[in-house]
């Protein structure tokens, strides 16, 4: 189990970005982080897998527990020995390896040569275009096959919790729906808890048990799936939805004066 517990993050020892975030996400559980662009939910990874440090910020205030186990003072290297993995916005591929190299690279930590080869069979089990494509250069890839290649590289970390930003990013529709289809079964096969940082929020609703909504470095809103599919706020600010449950024109929203009730 992660818990959050009041932290609070720090940039340059000078720019507060988060604000006592406060969260739980329980094993084998899918919890979506949402909100808009400069919410904090990528910086709220980043603390979580200690990638902080590369980007000169830490966590100042408050603590990170992973079953019990204090890793906020961790390094990144250590944090993922444990079993915690990021897969970054902006499908960071090795553009020089093909796939199949860049999904070994998440194996790296990996010892058991036989458990390598099975798991790089699992990828293939959920991603089969991956298999027909494993000897193609990674940086000439689609942006959905790069997308599929940073989560199966994930996947091939053993991970206990997979955290993933901004899945959906840039993709069609349909692969959008192809790649949460999968994301739901790994998580439900494999029982690997997941973190997913979207601001498509009807479709990370869509397979999530639970979820926070972001707001200038705050959790200002939570609770289960269902409870956050039906609030009134998320349904109009954060999925374009009238009280009633239809689109909002484009005029609805640009004169649109009600306050969030969380403010």
């Amino acid at each position: 189990m992660l818990k959050l517990n009041n932290i609070e993050v720090t940039y340059l020892n000078v720019i507060r970005v988060l604000h006592g975030v406060s969260m739980n996400v329980e094993d084998g559980a899918i919890v979506a982080l949402l909100g808009a662009n400069g919410a904090g939910k990528s910086t709220t990874l980043k603390a979580i897998s200690g990638l902080l440090r590369v980007q000169e910020g830490e966590v100042t205030d408050g603590s990170i527990l992973w079953n019990g186990e204090r890793i906020d003072k961790q390094n990144a290297e250590e944090i993922g020995k444990l079993g915690i993995i990021q897969a970054l916005e902006g499908r960071h591929v090795f553009g020089h390896l093909t796939a199949e190299e860049n999904l070994i690279v998440g194996a790296f930590n990996r010892k058991d040569s036989t458990a390598v080869k099975n798991d790089l069979e699992m990828v293939y089990h959920y991603f089969p275009r991956l298999k027909t494509l494993r000897h193609n250069i990674g940086g000439y890839l689609s942006g959905g096959e790069q997308q599929m290649v940073v989560i199966g590289r994930a996947m091939m970390a053993s991970p206990k919790l997979m955290m993933l930003d901004e899945p959906s990013l840039g993709l069609a529709p349909m692969l959008v729906g192809e790649i949460y289809d999968i994301i739901n079964r790994f998580n439900q096969e494999q029982k690997t808890s997941v973190l997913l940082v979207e601001q498509n929020v009807r479709v990370a609703l869509s397979i999530a048990h639970s979820g926070y909504v972001m707001e200038n470095g705050r959790v200002v809103l939570d609770g289960t799936a269902d409870f956050l599919r039906n609030n009134e706020d998320v349904k109009e600010f954060y999925m374009g939805l009238s009280a009633m449950g239809t689109k909002k024109s484009y005029r609805e929203v640009k004169h649109y004066k009600r306050r969030k009730r969380w403010l």
